[in-house]
């Protein structure tokens, strides 16, 4: 029998809401289809936006959205995306497809579906092909109240009153597709545009996220972080509130990456074991992250994570549209599991993208709307957001898999204390095959009230439009309430919530 230890008189950090974020780029029908239809659609619609996916979207407490990329971003120049819509410029989406873009969602639309959603927003300037003086505008048409040209071609578009901006990217993967730069000479370019990334009102401070590594680039971490502390005062913390990380888990290799839904017990070892990686990541630039910020006053941002598998047949290959089965739930469970315990140094995570789009919580397909297996695990997850984290560990965790290479815990948890008292316990089980007996203990508490959720199936089990509800969250009761905590029977392939007062 495993036993999960939970000291929850330990607290070990504060869990960020925004661990919880997501990501939607011009990319594919993440924006358009997904998310905006425009207001004279059939499809229900509140300005546009799809009334049932911002619905699933404020259940699912979505917390933060970054916008509008990712690559796109440094292709982006957002005066294209204001005023009215006939008359916005056209272009090419290079990165994703060939595409058209019409720009008919823009920064109004975009603030639009975060006050619908009642989420944060995590915008992305163009350091790859725009100005500091484009980006500098940018923030002072959103976000300044006073008389100024970009102030008043905002009301002139319509929105009198300034928005929040709470958090700011100063480029996307400057190391790749936004320039292909040097660390070095993106740190130089990062302190030039982020100074004039201006906070017009000190009660709505911009957090400001300078563009990190991509997974191991030690390097550049290293290289940004030395040049951006080059003199300039230590309670500056290098001009930066946050330093981004991508990861992307992908079973195969970029050429063949993997189908989403066909693979054996040895693929999803190995795909879990890569989804584990990031907590070596995490560790690693962290310990680089210490030697200029051992006060962890600057957030690592991972704003780009999840699976990346082979487009579905008879797809754009350029709209990276894949299918979700269990696997991407486990993925899922293990990546937050693992931000939450690692929340002093995590503050924001991104999973790519919203809908249609990678590891997508939502599927979209016209007027049809499903939820993935992904979506239902941020749904219950949902309860860590913005509590403490607690001293927990597994007793009794064998270790798994198919390859010396690739083997994985057979279990892995996570835990935390809301302000209330209600203590939330995550659980994944990464076995294809093998249940698990499991004991709950708590340091003090006897519980009291126990409510409880599990989604489990086999591990190819995906929703699909003809049927929907394939996978989907359960209320589970299986299990005993004692003195010294709660005992259960743990289904392979299973992602379980436990809610204990």
């Amino acid at each position: 029998m495993a036993k999960l230890f939970i000291n929850e008189k330990n607290k070990k950090g504060h869990i960020n809401a925004e661990l919880y974020g997501n990501f939607s780029e011009h990319l594919g029908r993440c924006i358009y289809e997904g998310i905006y239809v425009g207001e004279n659609s059939d499809i229900p619609n509140t300005n546009g936006m799809r009334n049932d996916v911002v619905a699933a979207l404020k259940e699912m407490k979505l917390p933060v959205l970054r916008w509008p990329g990712g690559c796109f971003a440094d292709e982006y120049h957002w005066k294209d995306g204001i005023g009215p819509k006939e008359t916005r410029k056209k272009m090419v989406n290079t990165h994703w497809g060939g595409v058209t873009e019409d720009n008919s969602f823009g920064t109004h639309e975009f603030l639009e579906l975060c006050g619908q959603l009642g989420c944060k927003t995590y915008i992305n300037g163009n350091v790859g092909s725009g100005t500091v003086q484009e980006m500098s505008e940018w923030v002072e048409y959103m976000t300044f109240d006073g008389v100024s040209p970009m102030s008043e071609l905002r009301k002139k578009n319509g929105h009198e009153k300034a928005w929040k901006v709470d958090y700011f990217g100063v480029g996307n993967e400057n190391w790749g597709c936004g320039g292909n730069m040097t660390p070095g000479y993106y740190a130089n370019l990062y302190r030039r545009y982020q100074t004039y990334v201006r906070v017009y009102d000190s009660n709505k401070p911009i957090f400001k996220v300078c563009g990190g590594p991509n997974a191991g680039d030690a390097y550049w971490t290293e290289e940004v972080l030395k040049t951006c502390f080059e003199n300039v005062p230590k309670e500056s913390h290098g001009l930066m509130n946050g330093l981004s990380m991508h990861y992307y888990t992908v079973p195969g290799d970029w050429s063949v990456k993997g189908s989403a839904t066909e693979f054996d017990d040895k693929e999803w070892y190995k795909t879990l074991s890569k989804a584990l990686y990031i907590e070596s990541l995490i560790n690693m630039h962290g310990g680089i992250m210490d030697k200029y910020d051992p006060d962890k006053k600057i957030g690592l941002i991972v704003d780009e994570w999840g699976t990346w598998f082979d487009c579905e047949p008879g797809t754009n290959p350029g709209f990276l549209y894949q299918q979700n089965t269990m696997r991407d739930a486990l993925v899922a469970g293990l990546s937050l599991n693992v931000f939450n315990k690692h929340c002093d140094r995590v503050k924001m995570a991104n999973i790519a993208q919203l809908v249609n789009v990678l590891q997508a919580v939502i599927l979209t397909d016209g007027p049809k709307m499903l939820l993935t297996p992904t979506y239902h695990v941020f749904h219950m997850y949902k309860h860590h957001q913005d509590a403490e984290l607690v001293d927990s560990f597994i007793e009794g965790v064998r270790t798994i898999g198919e390859e010396e290479e690739y083997m994985v815990p057979s279990l892995q948890e996570s835990a935390s204390i809301d302000k209330d008292g209600v203590i939330t316990i995550t659980i994944n089980n990464l076995s294809t095959k093998d249940s698990e007996d499991m004991e709950i203990a708590f340091a003090e508490l006897k519980p009291s009230e126990v409510t409880s959720a599990i989604l489990t199936n086999e591990a190819h089990a995906h929703n699909t439009f003809e049927n929907p509800d394939k996978v989907k969250e359960t209320e589970f009761k299986d299990f005993t309430v004692t003195d010294k905590g709660i005992s259960f029977k743990l289904p392979a392939c299973s992602v379980i919530q436990f809610r204990v007062k």
